[in-house]
């Protein structure tokens, strides 16, 4: 049986087989919600003809949709036209995949579910001990405790979870600089950053390296390349300057200041996270395009430091690897899914 995996974003799209092909396209959902089932049908394209679409999203949430309950069914109509006759299955936290119908009846459990596909499958990689599964995209990152093989998280929805510390909503992408810090060093003292959409962390990124230039990308603030000198520009702006007052190296240093910020804050939610584990957290198995940022903060942690960590990029391609999810819910379609 050939089964195909969705995840499915409100800014992204990716899709992934259990053979090592993954596919991952930005689309910005709450624009044109009308054109997610040709999206999907560009995307499916890439692959095989599929038996079934094992399918989990966070799209729901996008403004677009009224309310959860109306972006489940809205996203769940899309993927049915774009399924082609393949039978569709959805991804719930009660770890188990469900029809489109009941998957209505039950959105609070499908909405926003990736995160738990990610850590059922990827858990089996500590087995018998405690282990954190940390997962940093372009606009979240997840911090899910895991016993045994298992998550065993705090909260289930995306609201329970924010407020155990098990969602923080920070990425390296997507995240506006003004909702990382309300100032930056700038010449003698500090600087007020413009509470507007100028530049985000891509930015920062582009500035120190840590992502690398790609001027074919244009999913940015200003829908410039994503290229250091546009991402000075953006910056430049956070501080209401241009590239006159704001040069290079200072443009390193608030870039520098920001990225500091953004490991710190994760960084207590994830103290928050392992002072509620019931064991030692010995493993720390880390994925997403933000993987540079969560290994970062492990190797400054006192507590997971020691522990043994494993990086879903080296186990598989980078490329599969930043569609962990939908890899999650292929692997997972296949193993169970036969029977239906």
């Amino acid at each position: 049986m050939n089964v195909i995996g969705l995840d499915i974003g409100g800014a992204n799209l990716k899709a992934a087989d259990v053979n090592g092909h993954a596919v991952a396209k930005g689309f910005a959902l709450w624009k044109q919600p009308e054109q997610l089932a040709a999206e999907l049908a560009v995307l499916l394209a890439e692959f095989n003809t599929p038996d079934c679409l094992a399918v989990t999203m966070t799209a729901e949430l996008a403004d677009c949709y009224r309310s959860k309950s109306d972006g489940v069914d809205r996203v769940l109509r899309a993927v049915e036209e774009a399924a082609g006759g393949a039978r569709v299955f959805v991804w719930q936290t009660g770890a188990e995949f469900v029809s489109p119908e009941v998957a209505r009846e039950i959105p609070l459990l499908v909405a926003a579910a990736n995160w738990h596909a990610l850590a059922t499958w990827i858990g089996r990689m500590a087995p018998n001990s405690g282990a954190l599964l940390i997962d940093i995209g372009s606009t979240t990152t997840d911090l899910i405790p895991l016993q045994d093989g298992f998550p065993v998280p705090e909260g289930m929805t995306d609201c329970e979870r924010m407020c155990a510390g098990e969602l923080v909503y920070s990425g390296v992408r997507r995240t506006p600089l003004c909702a990382i810090a309300h100032s930056v060093p700038f010449g003698e003292g500090y600087c007020p950053l413009a509470a507007e959409l100028f530049a985000t962390t891509l930015d920062i990124y582009l500035t120190l390296g840590w992502i690398s230039e790609d001027a074919t990308d244009c999913e940015t603030a200003d829908g410039r390349p994503a290229t250091k000198e546009a991402a000075h520009e953006r910056l430049s702006r956070m501080l209401c300057c241009d590239t006159r007052e704001l040069t290079r190296d200072d443009a390193e240093i608030v870039a520098r200041f920001l990225a500091d910020v953004q490991r710190q804050r994760i960084t207590g939610a994830l103290d928050r996270v392992l002072r509620n584990q019931q064991q030692p957290c010995e493993h720390v198995l880390i994925s997403g395009s933000g993987s540079f940022l969560a290994e970062a903060i492990v190797k400054e942690h006192r507590q997971l430091n020691t522990a043994r960590t494993f990086r879903l990029s080296e186990c598989l391609t980078p490329a599969v690897a930043q569609s962990a999810c939908a890899v999650a819910v292929a692997h997972l379609g296949q193993e169970r899914l036969g029977s239906f």
